[in-house]
């Protein structure tokens, strides 16, 4: 007899791509611990150019992951509070936007989007702020789940009201403009609904950046369509193979989470454990950027010198003509690193 264990409740896989751009602004992370009935996304889309888009999508991504992954330690806890918790995450990254570019004004004007997908379950809780989309593939369908905080549905309003024609609104110069996003000012519009979407076995969602949108809706679905029984992994390669295969010049980062639900039951409540009304906080502390590594001397360990002796002896110089005083020194680039303070 051959023993074959059941799929994951959850087939999960990302991509992300450069695209046509000098440097990538996207962040994007999955947690879903293998044999786990609960995981999450967090995708931060950056704005600001290549000085301050990059640092804010990752800040406002290792905000929302460290919160959430110590909230998803208690799934049950999470669940009776989750658009609390998730507004609540939101704002702390807000909050440490605001901060950096309080203390680094070189900086200011950067923003990030934010979409978070959280499952538990059978059970899909979401917070978005931005023109990042969620996308949810059932029975043949793409459609999407949250708000998108952009003038694209004001313009394509106006198509619907005969304003302006549908060509005209395609290219029309405002239609990326967002109307909300994180950059530590008073977030304009969140997208956090008080009940979660309840999924079905066979559902896929995707959560993703806008430069997944280079494809249309319908392309996004024949793509869907033709490999859902596949492995998420390879949903991934034929999305990117497709964007590729556009070749368009203005591409921008591409970052996307292929989530394919196997398993959509769900315990009976009596049947999970208890703790469920527990609630967990814990310290907050910044994310702020480091100029550059700090050594950290470890406890009982003795500073390294330029010469170490291996016995009592002393220390042997190394001769003066080895390094010329007038040697040029190279230039020291520092690197921008997510630390903790």
């Amino acid at each position: 007899m051959i023993w074959r264990s059941r799929e994951p409740r959850y087939d999960v896989a990302s991509g992300i791509s450069q695209g046509a751009r000098d440097y990538q602004e996207d962040a994007i992370t999955a947690d879903f611990p293998v044999g786990a009935e609960a995981g999450f996304v967090v995708l931060a889309d950056g704005m600001g150019g290549h000085a301050a888009g990059d640092v804010a999508s990752k800040i406002v991504l290792t905000e929302v992951y460290s919160e959430l992954k110590f909230q998803y330690a208690n799934v049950e806890s999470f669940e009776a509070r989750a658009p609390e918790i998730l507004r609540s995450v939101a704002d702390h990254a807000n909050d440490t936007l605001r901060h950096h570019a309080n203390t680094h004004p070189e900086t200011d004007g950067m923003g990030a989007t934010l979409v978070v997908p959280a499952l538990v379950e059978n059970r899909l809780w979401w917070i978005s702020v931005g023109d990042s989309p969620l996308f949810l593939y059932r029975n043949g369908r793409l459609s999407q789940l949250n708000e998108d905080h952009s003038m694209a549905p004001q313009i394509d309003l106006m198509v619907q009201a005969g304003l302006i024609d549908a060509e005209t609104a395609a290219t029309h110069p405002d239609r990326n403009c967002l109307v909300s996003v994180l950059m530590g000012a008073k977030i304009a519009r969140v997208d956090c609904p008080s009940r979660p979407v309840e999924l079905k076995a066979g559902d896929i969602v995707i959560c993703s950046s806008d430069g997944l949108q280079f494809l249309t809706n319908a392309q996004i679905e024949k793509v869907l369509a033709r490999y859902r029984k596949a492995r998420s992994t390879e949903i991934v390669e034929r999305l990117l193979d497709e964007l590729n295969r556009l070749d368009d010049p203005d591409q921008d980062n591409i970052s996307f989470t292929v989530i394919k639900v196997n398993d959509a039951s769900a315990r009976p409540v009596r049947d999970r454990p208890g703790n469920a009304l527990a609630v967990t906080t814990r310290p907050r502390r910044l994310t702020t950027v480091a100029p550059e590594p700090v050594l950290v001397p470890l406890p009982g360990v003795e500073p390294l010198t330029a010469a170490t002796p291996a016995s009592g002896e002393p220390a042997v110089e190394p001769p003066a003509a080895d390094v010329p005083e007038t040697a040029p020194q190279p230039a020291v680039v520092p690197r921008r690193i997510a630390a903790l303070g």
